[in-house]
């Protein structure tokens, strides 16, 4: 339910969303700052940049992340807020325009709805130019104001990604109305959503959200990471968060995981469904290489890595070496070359690679 508000409470649920950013942004503004001459962050659904409490907002944290990196970056950084109530946008600005901003960057806060400001943007830009890489935060209060087709546009940046928070108890809650079959159409980008209302439960859950996946596929992205935070055994929201490069898949898990569990909140992977900070049975990663290079000869420490830091698991490249390579090698389901390395159990490897051909069932 949209707050009626300026400023509310911080909702428990709501950190679990503002500290992956804040790890995620801390990796991705020295990546791209440090070769692109200009970057941009988009908050879509921007708020008043605090909360009752006096607890930072996205748009302000997102500030923070870029000062830490400010003196080092090469590249201009473009803030775009955009919140479509006059009183949170004003307040928003006003936070702004109090705080100190280095000289390689610049901000706006506009007061309208994302879908017609950002599509007024793309709209301005030349014919055959693209948008800079950006890092688009979407987080509405329910499921209108995100239509896929505006997500599309975005995602023809060859460096756009897109991080959305799904509130799926809003799909849950609601059935085919004429008010609600519109912002579905909308947000999915097609109507096959209707085949999902007559399941229940976890089917239903694994329907939209499968269809979700598959339409920001079809809109250009090539990584779709998703994880599902869950109060005790209840779903409060997912993250989905689309890119196309292996790198920022695996960028974005290791800030999740970084996210350790608060109170009774816990994120779930979308491809093992376990409580990711909880009890962490690396053995799903174990298996997904195996059932991956079995029978492929000999591959690279490279090629490996890429497959566990994308979105074909849960896990991140740096969990690879000690809790999945090594422990397979010890236990005879993987083979190394030995010219490749001076010592047993270390990788990378320097010209060799870990062998599947000799992995056991």
């Amino acid at each position: 339910m949209t707050p009626k508000q300026t400023l509310w409470p911080l909702e428990p649920h709501t950190r679990g969303k503002h500290e992956v950013l804040r790890h995620y942004l801390a990796a991705w503004f020295p990546i791209l700052g440090s070769f692109s001459g200009r970057v941009a962050f988009i908050d879509g659904f921007a708020g008043p940049g605090e909360y009752q409490g006096g607890e930072k907002g996205s748009p302000l944290i997102a500030l923070d992340a870029f000062r830490q990196h400010a003196p080092k970056l090469k590249s201009e950084v473009v803030f775009l807020f955009i919140d479509k109530d006059p009183d949170r946008a004003e307040h928003l600005r006003k936070l702004v325009e109090s705080s100190q901003r280095p000289a390689n960057c610049q901000v706006e806060v506009a007061t309208s709805e994302f879908e017609k400001k950002m599509t007024a943007v793309l709209d301005s830009m030349p014919s055959g130019s693209r948008l800079a890489p950006a890092f688009v935060m979407l987080d509405p209060f329910g499921i209108s104001g995100a239509p896929m087709t505006l997500i599309g546009r975005l995602l023809k940046s060859s460096k756009a990604e897109i991080y959305i928070s799904f509130m799926y108890e809003f799909i849950d809650r609601f059935k085919a109305t004429p008010e609600f079959e519109t912002p579905m159409t909308e947000l999915y980008g097609t109507d096959e959503w209707r085949q999902g209302l007559a399941l229940e439960g976890e089917a239903k859950k694994r329907f939209f959200f499968d269809l979700y996946d598959r339409q920001l596929r079809k809109a250009g992205t090539k990584h779709v990471v998703r994880f599902d935070l869950y109060e005790k055994r209840r779903l409060v929201y997912a993250i989905f968060f689309a890119t196309k490069h292996w790198k920022g898949a695996d960028v974005m898990k290791k800030a999740i995981w970084k996210v350790a569990p608060f109170g009774d909140f816990a994120f779930r992977g979308a491809h093992y469904g376990q409580l990711t900070f909880d009890t962490v049975d690396y053995g799903f990663l174990r298996k997904a290489l195996q059932e991956r290079f079995k029978s492929k000869g000999w591959v690279s420490f490279e090629i490996v890595e890429e497959f566990a830091g994308s979105d074909q698991t849960d896990f991140h490249s740096g969990h690879l070496k000690a809790h999945a390579l090594a422990p397979m090698e010890k236990e005879g389901l993987i083979e190394v070359d030995a010219k490749s390395r001076k010592k047993r159990f270390r990788f990378p490897l320097a010209h060799g690679s870990a062998s599947s051909n000799q992995t056991r069932a």
